[in-house]
């Protein structure tokens, strides 16, 4: 059978824990429903035989350690549409993947999708469900978001773009491919991503993150900034986490400021994946 969609899956060292996303992301699927591909990339562990024990995985392995460069084999490979980009890390269920592939389907015309973001905080510290709480409640989350690990394009969306640049924030610079009206967010379908454990883990990812926004436009972050700060002030069950979030949102960006200009390593939260390998 034709697959219904095409899932460029990138993968650095991550061995049990992609086994257990694929696992999960393929539960119910019909053989050959999906053209799954993982590049593994620069990886130093079991992550490509992994993925090869998951039926009806293609995997394909590159020498270089960059998410980007997987990106663009995994286009390379890829021979469908509509087409995700999955991160190795995250959570869906077979739904999920069904609902974008029927959401992008359904219109010829430039199309972005994803399912809506769950961030499980359940084993984070105080503080970083703190941050959690109020992050749930930016502007960021309220209208078109597709990203933070998920998004989906149609044949027609993925022709606003050539190959992946060389960026660190792949996921922000598509969502700024398309306008609000053209990201569609599934209600009712979710996908899961594991916050980090530590307020330190929280803050040297936030500054990743922020240095590769500096790569991309401008996009009003002041005016979200003013309507975060005014949602809070309206609900005062978020005043004593609102500290916490300020902590997380500031000091990354002291940090990132004073970092000198070079290459960027991705400081990850290791602990998903030390819990996987046992």
């Amino acid at each position: 059978m034709t697959p219904r969609m095409s899932i460029v899956i990138p993968a650095h060292d991550e061995g049990p824990l992609l086994r257990r996303s694929l696992e999960k992301m393929l539960d119910g699927a019909q053989p050959g429903e999906f053209e799954v591909i993982v590049v593994a990339n620069g990886c130093s562990d079991d992550t490509a035989e992994q993925a090869r024990s998951i039926p009806g995985v293609t995997v394909v392995e590159i020498a270089e350690g960059s998410k980007i460069a997987a990106l663009n084999m995994g286009d390379e490979t890829a021979r469908v549409f509509p087409r995700a980009y999955i991160d190795a890390d995250v959570a869906l269920s077979v739904s999920a993947l069904r609902a974008m592939a029927e959401a992008l389907e359904s219109t010829s015309s430039p199309r972005a999708a994803a399912p809506v973001l769950v961030v499980d905080a359940s084993h984070s510290s105080l503080p970083v469900r703190c941050h959690a709480r109020i992050w749930e409640a930016s502007a960021y989350r309220a209208r078109g978001h597709v990203g933070s690990g998920v998004y989906a394009v149609n044949s027609a969306g993925r022709d606003r773009w050539g190959a992946f640049p060389d960026v660190i924030a792949d996921d922000r610079f598509v969502q700024l491919r398309f306008s609000p009206d053209e990201r569609m967010t599934l209600a009712g379908e979710t996908f899961t991503v594991h916050a980090p454990r530590t307020m330190r883990a929280l803050v040297r990812r936030g500054v990743r993150i922020e240095l590769g926004n500096r790569q991309l436009p401008h996009t009003g972050t002041e005016q979200n900034r003013r309507g975060l700060l005014a949602r809070v002030a309206r609900s005062p069950r978020l005043w004593l986490s609102f500290p916490f979030y300020a902590w997380g949102y500031l000091v990354p960006k002291v940090v990132a400021r004073r970092r000198p200009a070079g290459p960027v390593a991705w400081d990850r939260d290791s602990s998903l994946r030390e819990e996987a390998r046992r």
